[in-house]
């Protein structure tokens, strides 16, 4: 596995679930970015930055709201170097808005070479296993020819899917135990014992915490990413994992 060598101090927030129906949200991070230009090294999104990512062709005409998020992304790019990871909400993120905005994908996992040492970096929703009817999904919409079906439709199209998918998993998450829907305690343990590395950072599951545990007889950390929603939880919630020489911290949003 390659490791992405990132010296000083590194921004890492997920989950920011982007659409024109959370325009507080929205605000929210386009502040997060001005900040993380002026006073981080680097910034990493690993994933759900959109709630939904129909193909990068959107780009070329975008509405308002995405206009402002991929020139505030641009600007900061041109600042720091960033790095795009893809979420279970926005895996058709390609090359082409990399490009556009100026940042680079993330490899899935991600290992860093950072100033507090090695972490692997991961949205997160691949171990997430007790969930076997979302791994087939993931499976099905993970596969090229999917892909390569879905990107074939015209936008307005894909944009109907996209609604119906999301209505379909909000419905089916509402039933689903919540239990299922966090990280299998196995899945974990093995990627700590075939990579090596001792802490792990991902997002997904929506439950920020620092857990610490044990494999192999070493000392293991697992730091989950907050969500952000600015429109529709009281109080508005998010924010980011600050990594750099003396360690890591979790950071909550300034918001009203």
């Amino acid at each position: 596995m390659n490791k992405i060598t990132l010296p000083g101090t590194i921004w890492v927030a997920s989950d920011m679930h982007l659409g024109p129906a959370a325009p507080a949200t929205t605000e929210a991070f386009l502040s997060f970015l001005e900040a993380a230009a002026d006073e981080a090294s680097a910034l990493l999104l690993p994933g759900d930055i959109f709630d939904a990512w129909i193909g990068d062709d959107v780009i070329r005409q975008p509405p308002p709201w995405l206009a402002s998020v991929l020139q505030a992304l641009k600007t900061t790019a041109a600042a720091i170097p960033v790095w795009l990871g893809r979420g279970n909400r926005d895996f058709l993120m390609g090359t082409e808005l990399a490009e556009t905005v100026g940042a680079r994908l993330l490899p899935e996992p991600a290992l860093l070479d950072t100033d507090y040492g090695l972490i692997l970096l991961t949205h997160g929703d691949e171990l997430c296993l007790d969930d076997q009817a979302y791994q087939a999904f993931r499976a099905m919409v993970r596969d090229p020819a999917w892909q390569k079906e879905f990107l074939g439709k015209s936008i307005p199209e894909r944009l109907t899917l996209a609604q119906q998918a999301r209505g379909e998993s909000k419905a089916a998450t509402q039933a689903k135990q919540a239990d299922i829907m966090d990280v299998n305690p196995d899945a974990v343990e093995s990627l700590f014992r075939e990579t090596g590395v001792a802490t792990l950072v991902h997002g997904h599951t929506h439950r920020p915490d620092r857990h610490v545990l044990e494999v192999a007889g070493k000392r293991r950390e697992r730091w989950v990413l907050p969500d952000w929603d600015c429109d529709h939880a009281r109080p508005p919630r998010g924010g980011w994992l600050a990594i750099d020489r003396d360690g890591m911290q979790f950071y909550d949003l300034e918001v009203a």
